[in-house]
């Protein structure tokens, strides 16, 4: 296991009885951290947690779960410099991650594709197309690992980078159960499995609801596939909304009812979404704030002679471009150029502005 002093009290905090996650979260909004919780005077502990934090402070540690024993299980703290930063900004952040993989995977920018879990087979096609042309460009792709559309959004992103699984369980619990292939495809390309709950914690109803504002959370946007008007696909998106993220919905026939929740997005002003393009023209100007969690690349230098970065440079000039333009000028696929044109936009060789990319002198 990997993890801080204050991760590991604050793992204390949320398995005692009569506390839990809000109270954690309460105590470390009034305390300024988790290992505070256990040395700062009774008196600076709101009134309604002062007995229960007694009982936690002078009992005896339990000892911890064997799924913590796990050299892959990670667990990040609120107060942690390396919980994911997006997350953090949400109005009811979770106070302790588990996780298991790599824990940098967490500050990729993200984005979540979700959908309905009797999905069609053109939403399944269309759900993987997406996610491995985000995860080409450059994107860690965020899903549920529900059966649907999160699995196939899983398994797209795969083909070409990474994914990060948020589950409604203990990070030791795999459900449902016929995924455990998919979680060990995930952790072996580099991605992770996120959640909230500690280990042990069984599939309950009420869990997936909950995890679903911090697949938005972790993300810059999220792309909604295939959803009835009454689907917890749409309650992420609603609390994407709400967390000031953008919202993109796949349109489709007028006779599909899965067809019926991505359209009242858009009637509500989520972007229509064809093709990947649409969404990083709309989220690049969101990526400085990624970068700040991203590990900083040499802008000084220029790319390599011959590569992508070169051509798209050059065919760029200085004059603002569509995507579209880029594709025709460079003879780049859409999937290629967007992964170079994030690139370029981390390094601080171009700019996106508001679906056009300006290069940068």
């Amino acid at each position: 296991m990997r993890a801080t002093r204050e991760a590991l009290y604050a793992h204390r905090l949320i398995t005692w009885r009569g506390l839990g996650p809000a109270a954690a979260l309460a105590l470390y909004r009034a305390l300024g951290g988790f290992e505070a919780a256990f040395s700062e005077p009774l008196s600076a502990v709101p009134d309604p947690l002062r007995s229960v934090l007694r009982e936690c402070r002078n009992a005896d540690r339990d000892p911890p779960p064997a799924a913590l024993a796990d050299p892959e299980v990670f667990l990040l703290a609120l107060s942690d410099p390396d919980y994911p930063a997006l997350l953090r900004e949400i109005p009811s952040p979770p106070p302790l991650l588990y996780g298991r993989g790599d824990p940098l995977a967490l500050a990729m920018p993200a984005v979540a594709v979700v959908g309905s879990r009797h999905a069609s087979g053109a939403g399944l096609d269309t759900a993987r197309r997406f996610a491995a042309g985000l995860a080409a460009g450059g994107f860690a792709v965020v899903s549920g690992l529900a059966l649907g559309i999160d699995a196939a959004a899983h398994r797209g992103a795969l083909a070409e980078g990474r994914t990060l699984a948020v589950m409604g369980t203990g990070v030791d619990r795999i459900y449902p159960r016929q995924h455990a292939n998919l979680c060990t495809e995930i952790l072996a390309r580099g991605g992770a499995l996120v959640t909230e709950f500690p280990p042990g914690t069984p599939p309950r109803p009420g869990h997936f609801p909950r995890r679903n504002r911090i697949i938005s959370g972790l993300s810059l946007g999220v792309l909604v596939v295939e959803a009835a008007l009454r689907s917890g696909s749409l309650i992420t998106a609603r609390q994407a909304l709400d967390q000031g993220r953008e919202v993109f919905a796949v349109p489709g026939s007028i006779h599909n009812p899965l067809a019926r929740g991505c359209h009242q997005l858009i009637r509500e002003g989520a972007t229509l979404a064809e093709t990947t393009a649409d969404l990083v023209a709309q989220l690049g100007g969101l990526l400085a704030f990624k970068d700040a969690e991203a590990t900083p690349a040499a802008a000084t230098t220029g790319p390599p002679p011959g590569s992508d970065a070169e051509r798209v440079l050059e065919a760029m000039g200085y004059d603002p471009l569509a995507v579209d333009t880029l594709v025709e000028r460079t003879g780049l696929d859409a999937a290629r150029l967007t992964r170079v044109l994030v690139e370029l936009e981390l390094c601080g060789r171009v700019e996106n502005r508001g679906g056009t990319y300006q290069r940068l002198p």
